[in-house]
């Protein structure tokens, strides 16, 4: 089978904290049927931006994000599955649960030798 990330920009997310308890139940039990039906590898939110590091390729560390303009990632999802379409279904049924749209794009094979 083969893995997709399945993922939204920071700031996609535009819940109001009347529909937090709504769109959080959906999640889960999008996350459950992922996990019974045995595609479920990994997922959660990441922290907002303000509190990310960069480390550049001397090793350097900054505190600080990359300048504005540039997107985020706001959260993922990685499913492991058959074919591209299903991969799709499950991104369809995550924008539904989420209330934002999602990316999917397959991830690249590790090497034999791993």
């Amino acid at each position: 089978m083969t893995q997709y990330l399945i993922s939204f920009d920071e700031g996609a997310m535009q819940i109001s904290e009347e529909d937090l308890p709504a769109v959080t139940d959906a999640s889960v039990a999008v996350v459950r049927a992922a996990m019974d039906a045995g595609v479920w590898v990994f997922g959660c939110g990441l922290t907002p931006r303000e509190g990310t590091s960069v480390v550049a390729t001397d090793g350097t560390v900054t505190d600080a994000p990359q300048p504005a303009g540039k997107q985020y990632l706001g959260g993922f999802s990685i499913v492991d599955v058959p074919t591209r379409e299903e991969a799709l279904r499950w991104a369809a049924e995550i924008a539904v649960a989420c209330r934002c749209a999602q990316e999917v794009r397959e991830l690249l094979p590790a090497p034999d030798d791993l």
